[in-house]
C-alpha cells in the first residue's frame, strides 16, 4: 500500500499542470494576446488583414505555439489567450464577425476558428514545457445575440429563466449594472442569471472541467459585474487564480471586487487612468495622479501585489495612439514593473501599435515583423530585472512607496529598488526632481538600464541627470546584483538583449576614490536635461 502511495505521489508531483495559484501569479508577467492577430499559418496572405472589415485573419492556438519564443524570449512567464469557448456562428453582423472571441454562444464547445482540443493542448503542454503560465479569458456575464428575443437552443442555457429580462443599463444603478443587457438592439448580449442555481452549478461544471482538461493555470474574467457571491463558487470550483475586469477609474469600485468573497485580483483601471495623466504627451501631465492612486489603492484593496498592471488592451487606445514620445511609454511602462502588482503587455505594445479604439486596437502583429525594437529590449531588460527580484521575498511582498513627485516626475522603492520616472518626454530640459533615499552615504547604486554607478550623497540623496532627454533610471545597491546577471553581475540563467538608455549619474565614476569624492558632495535632486 506505501508503495502505490508513493507512486500516486510522485505522478501528482510530475503533473504537467503547474493549476499556480494567487500567490504564485505575483511572480509573473504576462503577455496578452488576441488569437486571431498574433500569428499566421506558413503560406497565408500576411497583406489580409485590416482591423477596420472586423473579420478572421487567421490566427490560431497552432500559430501561438509555434510562435513562442518571442515572447518567452522577452521574459514572460505567462500567456493571457482570447476566450476559447464558441462564438457566434450566423451570417457577419453590422459590426464584423467574433475574431476577437467574446461573443460567446455555447461556452462548453470550443472556437472551432482557433483549432481543435487538441491544438488547444498542445498549446497548454508547450507552454508548461517553457516553464510558463497560461491564462484563459472566459465571459460568464452574457452571450451574444443578433435580436432581443433570441434562439436560446443554440446557448449552453437554454431556458429564458436562466437570463434576466431585456433592459437598457442604467449605469447610475449597480442593480440594472448587474442584470440588464450589454451591447444595443443591433448585436445585444442577453445577460445570464448567475443568480440561478441551475446557472451557477452549470458554469462551475463547465469551468472545473476545462481547467482540468486543459491545465489553465489562471482565468481573466471579462465584464464582471454579476451578483458578488457568485464569484466565489465560480473560481472555486476553478481552483486557480482568478483576475476580473472592472471598466472605470474608481478605486472604491475596483477594490470590491477583490477579496475572499470576490475574486483574486482585478485589472487595475484606475492606476491605467492615472498614468494615462501623469505620462501622455500631449496630457496634463500630472504626476500626483499617480503618487494619490497609490496611496489610494494600498487603502483600499487587499493585496495591491496581485493587481493587474498594464498600459494597453483590446478595450482602449494604444498607447502610441494617445502619446506622441516614445520615452512616456517606457517611463510608464518601468512604473508597470516595478511597482506593486503583475505586469501585463497587451501584444504590440512592444512594436509601437498605435490603433485608436476597437477596432483598430486589434491590428495584427505580424506586419511589425516580430522586430527586436527598442522597446521590446525594454521590456526584455525589465522582465529579465522582475524575474530576478521575485526570487527573493523581500522584494516581491514588499510594498512600493513615493520618494518623491514633482511636476516633472515620480521616484518610488520597492525592496531595495529605486526607480524614477519622468514625463518630459525625449527633448532635453533643464529640470531637477530631489529624490532622499534611505541609503546611507557612499553606497554604491546602479542603473541596471545602462550600467552606470550612482553613489548616495549626504543625507541619502541620490543625482540623476538626462543629457539627452527623459529616460528612466532604476537603482539597485550593487551588493544586491550578484546572481542577476546585470552590468558584469554573474547570472545563473542566460542573458538577454539590453535596453540602451543614455541617461546618465553626474557621480557616474571609474575608480573608488572618485565615487567616494562625489558621494561626499551629497548634492540633491533628480535633473532631466
Amino acid at each position: 500500500m506505501s508503495s502505490l502511495f508513493m507512486i500516486f505521489a510522485f505522478l501528482a508531483l510530475v503533473s504537467p499542470s503547474l493549476a499556480a495559484t494567487a500567490d504564485q501569479w505575483r511572480s509573473r508577467s504576462i503577455y496578452q494576446v488576441i488569437i486571431d492577430r498574433y500569428a499566421l499559418p506558413q503560406g497565408a496572405d500576411p497583406t489580409k488583414c485590416d482591423p477596420a472589415d472586423r473579420t478572421w485573419c487567421g490566427g490560431t492556438w497552432n500559430t501561438l505555439r509555434e510562435n513562442l519564443d518571442y515572447i518567452q524570449g522577452a521574459g514572460f512567464t505567462a500567456v493571457w489567450i482570447s476566450p476559447t469557448s464558441q462564438n457566434y456562428q450566423g451570417s457577419s453582423t453590422p459590426y464584423g464577425d467574433p475574431y476577437h472571441g467574446y461573443w460567446i454562444a455555447d461556452a462548453t464547445q470550443l472556437n472551432d476558428h482557433f483549432g481543435t482540443s487538441d491544438d488547444l493542448k498542445a498549446l497548454s503542454d508547450e507552454l508548461h514545457r517553457r516553464g510558463m503560465y497560461l491564462m484563459v479569458d472566459v465571459v460568464v456575464n452574457d452571450v451574444m445575440a443578433t435580436s432581443t428575443n433570441p434562439d436560446l437552443s443554440t446557448y449552453m442555457f437554454k431556458n429564458s429563466s436562466q437570463y434576466h429580462p431585456y433592459c437598457v443599463i442604467d449605469w447610475n444603478n449597480n442593480t440594472s449594472i448587474e442584470r440588464c443587457w450589454l451591447g444595443d438592439t443591433v448585436v445585444p448580449l442577453p445577460d445570464i442569471n448567475t443568480e440561478d442555481p441551475t446557472v451557477v452549478s452549470g458554469f462551475g461544471d463547465w469551468i472545473e472541467s476545462l481547467v482540468k482538461e486543459y491545465n489553465i493555470d489562471g482565468l481573466r474574467i471579462d465584464g464582471i459585474h454579476v451578483n458578488m457571491d457568485f464569484w466565489p463558487v465560480f473560481c472555486g470550483r476553478a481552483g486557480v487564480f482568478c483576475i476580473g475586469e472592472v471598466f472605470g477609474s474608481d478605486p472604491v469600485e475596483a477594490a470590491s471586487f477583490q477579496g475572499p468573497n470576490a475574486l483574486d485580483s482585478v485589472l487595475h483601471y484606475p492606476m491605467y487612468d492615472s498614468l494615462v495623466e501623469a505620462f501622455t504627451i500631449p496630457g496634463p501631465l500630472n504626476t500626483t495622479a499617480v503618487s494619490d492612486m497609490m496611496a489610494q489603492s494600498k487603502a483600499l484593496f487587499k493585496d495591491t501585489g496581485l493587481l493587474g498592471n498594464f498600459l494597453e488592451n483590446q478595450d482602449v487606445p494604444r498607447w502610441h495612439n494617445i502619446s506622441v514620445d516614445p520615452q512616456s511609454l517606457y517611463n510608464a511602462m518601468v512604473f508597470n514593473f516595478m511597482s506593486d502588482g503583475i505586469p501585463i503587455v497587451y501584444y504590440g505594445q512592444e512594436q509601437y501599435l498605435n490603433g485608436n479604439a476597437d477596432p483598430y486596437n486589434r491590428a495584427p502583429l505580424w506586419p511589425s515583423n516580430y522586430a527586436n525594437t527598442t522597446a521590446y529590449q525594454l521590456v526584455t531588460t525589465l522582465n529579465k530585472f522582475r524575474n530576478f527580484l521575485a526570487q527573493n521575498s523581500t522584494w516581491l511582498y514588499s510594498s512600493a512607496n513615493v520618494l518623491a513627485t514633482t511636476e516633472y516626475g515620480i521616484a518610488i522603492m520597492k525592496g531595495d529598488v529605486i526607480s524614477v520616472m519622468t514625463n518630459i518626454g525625449s527633448p532635453p530640459q533643464n529640470v531637477s526632481v530631489p529624490v532622499y533615499t534611505p541609503f546611507r552615504v557612499d553606497t554604491d547604486l546602479v542603473n541596471i538600464l545602462t550600467c552606470v554607478h550612482w553613489v548616495v550623497g549626504s543625507n541619502g540623496t541620490i543625482e540623476v541627470e538626462y543629457t539627452r532627454g527623459g529616460e528612466p533610471v532604476i537603482l539597485m545597491p550593487s551588493s544586491e546584483l550578484p546572481g542577476s546577471g546585470f552590468c558584469g553581475f554573474s547570472s545563473s540563467a542566460s542573458g538577454s538583449s539590453k535596453y540602451v538608455s543614455s541617461a546618465r549619474s553626474v557621480r557616474a565614476h571609474n575608480s573608488r576614490t572618485y565615487a567616494l569624492a562625489l558621494g561626499l558632495i551629497g548634492l540633491v535632486g533628480v535633473s532631466f536635461w
